[in-house]
């Protein structure tokens, strides 16, 4: 089989770039803008669901949408993971999902937003609730398929690290894609209205997306880089298979305390911002776009660390170095801004959290694809898409279980208005978020100490030597 090219690993991240894009816009966008702020709605913001703690006191309306379609997701995950682990398809296993999911999960991002009663309805809960669920469901259909390719587009441990690197880079600049509405709506909001001013940017946005997206479908066949046998177990005996492997269950749950620390920081931004720095929220996007970009710059070295070092003393090293930043994050509030400016902090947060960033953003998708060749090699079950699906999971579990976590800390010391959109947070409450930031780091660092990365890549390259034995026995 053909193996890729530079240019066509670049070709093929491109479509990560289009999904992140779209992945943004709801992580910055959706509560922002169906629970909008006393200021939004004094610029002309409307209010399309009940605002305020109106569930048994603790949650909003949206908040139980968004659990309910976590719900949903958790389960499409295996299920698209099985489907496309089975298919048949001559195209391939993986590009024809995609290329059927890219232009409904585009319009869905857009219609989500659009909700048809312009004040608070019913109507409205339901609109939301149905395109939420869709947008789960698309945005699985694209991404299981595509994260499942980079182990088989990634013959060797340079191309895995290659494709790693660049779709990193790519999951960046779509992110940083997905904020730039807080530009750009501003500018002609004045002509549009404050709802189609963000509407307009989305439109925008979701169509840069949806090409991306398309872009590796059409220009990269499946079939000249992969050859592998369908796998033939159903959907419960695959993800069964797939939670045996010890190496991949150790992976996982560190993985899941890396993303509840990382989301628990990210969430925490514009908090440790305003309310522990006590700077102008503006601050927020200088210091995510500085510390995105000094990341950046540490990303041509990490495959060569690898080499060194291996994948396992790196990831480790990068929870390491999250949780200095986040120590930093809490000891704010205990020295205070008095003392040292709230800027300083800020900076150094973002020094030391950039090369972390870079190691954690590339090599734990790298580990999966090691993981699931290696499980191939010695059960003959090609599951690429099961293992990835697991991890994507265990993202989005992370996210879930901080999101959580993160509301009930942050308003620790403070009074928690029950009417308001804002989360009270208060200086005690961040600094405790700071804290429970590097015990989640600590404990993933722990974890991970355990996955066994000589065995895994053992089995590896007893794969590859084999296969030479082969090649040469042919001749």
């Amino acid at each position: 089989m053909k193996r890729l090219t530079k240019r066509q690993m670049r070709i093929f991240a491109v479509g990560q770039l289009g999904w992140s894009t779209l992945s943004g816009i709801i992580s910055a966008w959706f509560v922002t803008f169906y629970l909008p702020t006393q200021n939004d709605i004094d610029s002309g913001a409307l209010q399309y669901i009940s605002p305020g703690l109106v569930i048994g006191g603790f949650l909003t309306i949206l908040g139980l949408i968004t659990a309910l379609s976590r719900v949903f997701d958790a389960v499409t995950d295996p299920l698209i993971a099985s489907m496309s682990d089975r298919s048949k398809n001559k195209r391939g296993r993986r590009i024809p999902f995609m290329q059927y999911a890219a232009v409904p999960l585009s319009a869905v991002t857009v219609l989500l937003f659009c909700a048809p009663v312009e004040e608070i309805s019913s109507w409205n809960v339901v609109w939301i609730s149905v395109f939420i669920v869709l947008f789960y469901l698309f945005m699985t259909m694209y991404c299981t398929p595509y994260n499942a390719l980079i182990s088989e587009f990634g013959k060797t441990q340079d191309d895995r690290m290659y494709i790693s690197t660049a779709i990193s880079l790519t999951f960046f600049a779509g992110t940083m894609l997905a904020y730039t509405p807080f530009v750009f709506a501003g500018l002609i909001r004045g002509n549009t209205g404050f709802a189609w001013s963000y509407r307009i940017c989305f439109i925008v946005l979701a169509v840069i997306s949806c090409i991306c997206m398309l872009i590796p479908t059409f220009f990269l066949k499946e079939k000249d880089f992969v050859e592998t046998k369908p796998s033939n177990a159903n959907m419960f005996k695959s993800l069964g298979a797939t939670f045996k492997n010890k190496n991949f269950r150790t992976f996982v749950f560190s993985d899941i305390m890396y993303w509840v620390g990382l989301t628990l920081f990210q969430t925490g931004l514009p908090f440790f911002v305003k309310v522990s720095m006590q700077l102008d929220e503006s601050f927020t996007m200088i210091f995510l776009g500085g510390m995105t970009i000094l990341s950046a710059a540490f990303y041509p070295i990490v495959p060569k660390l690898v080499k060194k070092f291996g994948k396992k003393k790196l990831v480790v090293s990068g929870f390491s170095g999250l949780a200095l930043a986040y120590v930093i994050a809490g000891l704010i509030g205990i020295i205070g801004t008095s003392i040292i400016p709230g800027i300083v902090y800020g900076v150094l947060i973002c020094v030391i959290a950039a090369f972390p960033m870079a190691l954690l953003g590339i090599i734990p998708q790298s580990i999966v694809a090691d993981v699931a060749e290696a499980d191939g090699y010695e059960t003959g079950e090609n599951r690429e898409g099961m293992f990835f699906a697991a991890r994507t999971f265990a993202m989005k579990f992370g996210q879930s279980l901080a999101m959580l976590v993160f509301t009930s800390l942050a308003i620790i010391g403070t009074t928690q208005n029950t009417d308001s959109n804002d989360i009270t947070a208060s200086v005690t409450g961040m600094t405790i978020v700071g804290f429970v930031a590097v015990a989640f780091c600590a404990v993933g660092a722990l974890i991970l100490s355990f996955y066994d990365e000589k065995k895994v890549m053992s089995a590896i390259d007893n794969k590859k030597d084999k296969a030479i034995d082969k090649k040469k026995d042919t001749k």
